[in-house]
């Protein structure tokens, strides 16, 4: 009896660890919805103004950025994105991969990029990213609920 809920166990852990294999699904329709939300993210990021970027999360969104707990979006727009894009000459984005799945109401999106930072005083930094995000109908609209992101250099293994 212990190895048949074990291996139950096991098999709900594989399908929730692999999220782009373990639900195959394209999103269908709603896909071109949820690229937009997050292209709209990443291309505010690029402008260096993310004006606007408060309608793109859900207001109990949370969000982790590389180890820290940042709170939810307008925290983190406040506190940290903000102040920091008033650092940048220019950020680009470049390699973007993106993994989605959609069930229900809900669709997991990870995106894999390199970018480039020209900061104001001080070398540029490149760095290899990847960001999860988790989104979820509010009504008629997508809205992110949890974005969870990390990088290291580019030439890290």
């Amino acid at each position: 009896m212990k190895s048949i809920i074990a291996a139950g166990i096991a098999i709900t852990m594989a399908s929730i660890a692999v999220p782009g294999e373990a639900h195959p699904t394209d999103c269908g329709d709603q896909r071109s919805e949820i690229t937009r939300i997050l292209a709209d993210y990443r291309s505010a990021i690029e402008r260096l103004n993310a004006t606007g970027t408060e309608a793109l999360f859900a207001p109990d969104s949370a969000i982790f950025e590389n180890g820290g707990v940042e709170g939810n979006y307008a925290n983190y727009l406040t506190h940290h994105l903000g102040p920091e894009l008033g650092h940048f000459r220019s950020f680009r984005f470049f390699d973007h991969q993106l993994d989605l799945w959609c069930e229900g109401g809900v669709a997991v999106a990870t995106e894999t990029y390199s970018y480039r930072i020209e900061r104001a005083e001080g070398d540029p930094i490149e760095r290899r990213g990847v960001t999860t995000s988790v989104l979820r109908r509010v009504d008629r609209d997508w809205r992110i609920v949890n974005m969870h992101g990390s990088s290291r250099g580019r030439h890290s293994t």
